[in-house]
């Protein structure tokens, strides 16, 4: 599917961040300076000097060190449900972005206001059917404090995103205890792998992570690139499921049909998410084919804004519906998309789970 020139600098990276040239270089000295920042943070990290405290219960962090969206919730959503079934009782943390400013966490459903609570967080609630608890703030050991407190029997905390988050304190020793902290990167990598701003990354490449969770990326990890040599990687599939009509979620149609039923002139997928690409690409490969607008991660929608499209199909993201709760459009059709978790890596995160509690042993 053809990109759209509504694409912005938010969900799009500038091309100088994908490979090294004069711009990417000319602003190196500011990402050194970055960086310099970032290892003054971490050495008042790794000498407590505030005293930091561990959480009660393991925490999962789903993150990423790139900036921009890599597929983290759908990620965040099949761990809660495969913990689930693996007899453990999760909960769920996210920094709600784009919601409004919070004093304190607040506990979300599927009815959730999205501009109050973030979209992520209700597109959960909603795939998860309300299943787990769900607690936002910027705060997270806040959220961590609210979650608990409204639901004991939580006994694993997967925090949406919050790798950069310094309120998260490790357990003791990595591997040694029982967090774990998963960076989760996308078929765009790490682009030209300078930081912030002559690049990409939040972080640098060769920060210590527990595993590294692939997504949309076809080759077998070791065809990848060097990248992973020595260290813990998982590849996770996703799949598109049948789209539901927005105004009547009973109402299905497989993308086959879609893509027999109707023109690509009169076709419009539409994602505001991190790579838009990404959706607009897995549309590709099911036969869809048509105009694409990829809008800013977090966009809201308007009914004015769909009224306007020249098409008969529209195609969106679980994540724009959400936010499309108001609009009564008989065109648009949701897109779902799951993840599965491979047998390896849930074997994994049980052999972490079960240690001991490391504070037992804390004199």
């Amino acid at each position: 599917m053809s990109s759209s020139k509504k694409s912005t600098f938010l969900n799009k990276a500038p091309q100088f961040w994908e490979r090294r040239g004069p711009t990417s270089l000319a602003l190196w000295p500011l990402s050194w300076l970055y960086g310099f920042i970032n290892r003054g943070l971490d050495l008042i990290d790794d000498l407590d000097l505030r005293k930091r405290k561990t959480q009660a219960v393991p925490i999962i962090i789903v993150g990423n060190i790139r900036v921009g969206g890599t597929g983290k919730t759908p990620i965040v959503i099949a761990l809660a449900e495969q913990l689930a079934r693996m007899g453990w009782r999760p909960g769920i943390i996210s920094r709600g972005y784009g919601a409004a400013a919070l004093s304190s966490p607040i506990q979300v459903n599927d009815m959730s206001d999205p501009s109050q609570v973030g979209d992520e967080p209700v597109l959960i609630a909603k795939r998860t059917q309300n299943q787990f608890p769900i607690w936002v703030h910027p705060k997270r050991t806040q959220s961590i404090a609210a979650l608990l407190q409204a639901n004991p029997a939580v006994n694993v905390i997967i925090s949406d995103d919050g790798l950069q988050h310094r309120g998260l304190v490790r357990w003791p020793a990595r591997e040694g205890g029982r967090d774990i902290e998963l960076v989760v990167r996308d078929q765009r990598g790490e682009g030209n792998g300078f930081l912030l701003p002559a690049g990409p990354l939040r972080e640098p490449a060769s920060r210590e992570r527990d595993a590294t969770l692939i997504t949309g990326v076809s080759a077998p990890i070791s065809q990848v690139d060097e990248y992973f040599l020595g260290r813990r990687a998982f590849t996770l599939n996703g799949q598109l499921g049948a789209p539901y009509q927005l105004i009547n979620p009973s109402n299905t149609q497989s993308l086959e049909t879609i893509a027999d039923t109707y023109l690509p002139n009169k076709i419009t997928a539409v994602a505001a998410i991190g790579n838009p690409q990404r959706f607009f690409d897995d549309l590709y490969k099911q036969g869809i084919a048509g105009k694409c607008i990829g809008l800013a991660d977090h966009a809201s929608y308007t009914p004015e804004f769909f009224s306007a499209m020249n098409a008969q199909c529209i195609l969106i993201t679980e994540k724009d519906a959400v936010k499309c709760s108001a609009i009564n459009d008989e065109r648009i059709w949701v897109v779902p998309m799951s993840l599965e978790i491979p047998n390896t890596l849930a074997d994994w995160l049980q052999s972490i789970l079960q240690r001991p509690d490391p504070n037992q042993y804390t004199l």
